[in-house]
């Protein structure tokens, strides 16, 4: 797959996923957000089954490999998704966006642990996105600063889902471990479920177009869409092309929720994505520190 081509595909899902915050927002308007999850990503499952059997992918050679390798992204995906939803119930979705893309900071400095060579730009990136995160709470209340905080807690699970499929992709057939990932978040999403929501058909039918961005276009192509082209693309690389969600995020709050974007909230917004640009695009070869 040639570099354009890979670029092509993370743009894409960076847009379904900016707008994705906003079908996630609408969704919880009627039921809550395990429901939503554990609906959402049946439906993303399933969305994949047919499209594995058509194209006829092996399940016999590295079989072991994608239960292992899907289980494993299932768990991390159910952790993520599960705080961006829950915290998304105390902020806005162009907040939820922006907050979700520090997963490019994280991204390179969780890579140190595993041996990757970190640069003093991630660090100046790290700086720039925590004062930016300052002022995008600076004008909110407490419950909406508790929200904030759940989500950034969800980036710090995204970027360990973006460094885990960098790694696994390279080891498995991508379309299988990504149908099992979905069908995983969405089993332990129904258990919580059970024990913490009451939904009715009702109000599940008054979600159902949000569910059905949630799981078709956010989930069953979205993310199918990341993992394919993170076979071919470095991490860091990936992060900054799937960060441009947040920029997607708060135009979809504007366009379609109406939502407000006040003069502390652009400026925390516009560091912070000073911050994620610097991260990934300032890199010298004297610049790094840590090997």
């Amino acid at each position: 797959m040639s570099n354009l081509k890979t670029d092509i595909l993370l743009l894409i899902s960076a847009l379904i996923w900016g707008f994705a915050f906003v079908a996630q927002k609408a969704g919880m308007e009627f039921i809550g957000p395990f429901t939503y999850n554990a609906i959402r990503f049946a439906i993303g499952g399933l969305f994949l089954i047919p499209i594995i059997i058509k194209k006829r992918v092996s399940l016999s050679k590295p079989n072991k490999e994608n239960f292992k390798y899907g289980i494993i992204l299932g768990m991390v995906l159910f952790t993520a998704s599960s705080f961006q939803q829950v915290g998304m119930l105390y902020t806005t979705a162009g907040n939820a966006g922006f907050i979700t893309g520090m997963y490019v900071i994280l991204v390179p400095v969780l890579g140190i642990f595993i041996g990757r060579r970190t640069f003093r730009s991630t660090w100046i990136g790290a700086i720039l996105a925590v004062v930016g995160l300052y002022f995008l709470n600076a004008s909110e209340n407490i419950s909406m600063s508790f929200g904030n905080f759940l989500v950034l807690v969800s980036s710090m699970f995204w970027a360990v889902h973006v460094l885990l499929i960098d790694n696994f992709t390279k080891k498995a057939e991508p379309l299988i471990i990504a149908c099992i990932q979905f069908l995983i978040t969405s089993i332990l999403s129904f258990i919580v479920m059970v024990f913490t929501e009451s939904s009715t058909l009702s109000a599940i039918y008054s979600a159902l177009i949000p569910l059905l961005y949630g799981g078709l276009i956010s989930a069953g192509v979205g993310f199918t869409l990341q993992i394919i082209a993170q076979k071919n693309a470095h991490p860091t690389h990936a992060a900054i092309i799937l960060s441009l969600e947040a920029v997607f995020a708060v135009a979809g709050g504007i366009l379609i929720l109406r939502e407000t974007l006040g003069f502390n909230t652009f400026v925390g917004c516009i560091l912070m994505l000073t911050g994620m640009f610097i991260t990934q695009l300032w890199r010298k070869k004297n610049n790094p520190i840590i090997n």
